[in-house]
């Protein structure tokens, strides 16, 4: 068995607008890096992290990545130790599941170390618990995709389900972080518990479009289906500029255009031929109210977390 282990996980666009908490999709752009060295002493002691200017604990039951890890020692009564290195390349507060990508990372590094490896079902249900730390709740959206790859519809919780969905050929993410933290239990917090009955019939109505649109490569399904309801409406006021932002790119031919998790990066699903165009539109119309931003095309590959050579 090794001793070392570094593992990569990807970032991921949660609820992909239709879907909340149960559908996310890989960025393959960036994400993060966790490395696990095997130690006598027992226990998860987290030795540094880096990529990020901002003080995340390095207390193993605060930390994402600690808290996914010490789930895995409990569960599994390991006799060893770990020493956790964490590098950070997913932007904080930003909604593309940083959080998730550090548990995701950790718990498949981790596996490495094993006798005896783990199935990535039981790798997910531990790297929800991590997840659980940062977010105050317990949500697969951002985590399934990032372990799995591609565009991943979970259902379930305590015994969760995952089907990967397969993402026409053409689609590309763009992508438009805007220099602000936007922290992911404030957004949840303002959500309402009341929603229409007319908004849930609407809300299902564009999932199942999605669903389908992406199963058959119809992209005009895809187009009449892209519209979240219930959560975007709540959310967009936490993010200067979204509307516009949002405008921009459906009128230089976006599929569908919302908010990544919880924001504030924005995503457009488009065409390959449209993406530049698109991601350039995003970033003036964000540029209009003040705001900087990072900015990704990705492609909506298949590969989640991995062990690195």
């Amino acid at each position: 068995m090794t001793d070392i282990v570094t593992a990569f996980a990807p970032a991921t666009v949660g609820n992909v607008g239709v879907g909340f908490d149960i559908l996310g999709h890989t960025v393959e752009a960036i994400g993060d890096r966790v490395r696990i060295a095997r130690s006598r002493e027992p226990g998860v002691r987290i030795t540094a992290i880096t990529g990020t200017s901002e003080a995340l604990p390095l207390e193993a039951e605060r930390n994402t990545a600690g808290r996914a890890l010490l789930a895995m020692v409990e569960a599994h009564r390991l006799d060893f130790g770990m020493d956790v290195s964490i590098e950070k390349g997913i932007p904080l507060g930003s909604g593309l599941g940083g959080s998730a990508a550090s548990a995701v990372a950790a718990v498949v590094a981790g596996n490495a170390l094993l006798a005896t490896p783990l199935s990535k079902l039981e790798l997910l249900k531990f790297a929800m618990q991590g997840e659980a730390v940062a977010s105050g709740s317990v949500h697969v959206d951002n985590i399934a995709p990032s372990l799995f790859g591609g565009l991943v519809l979970t259902v379930g919780i305590d015994n969760p389900r995952t089907k990967q969905i397969p993402v026409p050929a053409t689609v590309r993410c763009v992508l438009v972080h805007p220099h602000m933290f936007l922290s992911t239990k404030e957004a949840r917090r303002i959500l309402s518990d009341q929603v229409s009955l007319s908004d849930v019939i609407w809300q299902c109505a564009n999932l199942a479009g999605f669903i389908s649109g992406c199963y058959t490569d119809d992209l005009a399904m895809l187009r009449d289906a892209f519209a979240d309801v219930v959560i975007e409406p709540q959310r967009q006021a936490l993010i200067p500029g979204f509307a516009d932002v949002q405008r921009a790119a459906m009128s230089h031919g976006a599929i569908g255009c919302s908010i990544s998790g919880a924001g504030p990066t924005v995503f457009a699903w488009c065409e390959e031929g449209a993406a530049v165009a698109i991601r350039d539109a995003m970033v003036a119309a964000f540029a209009a109210h003040g705001l900087d931003s990072d900015r990704w095309i990705s492609q909506i590959g298949q590969d989640g977390a991995r062990v690195l050579p």
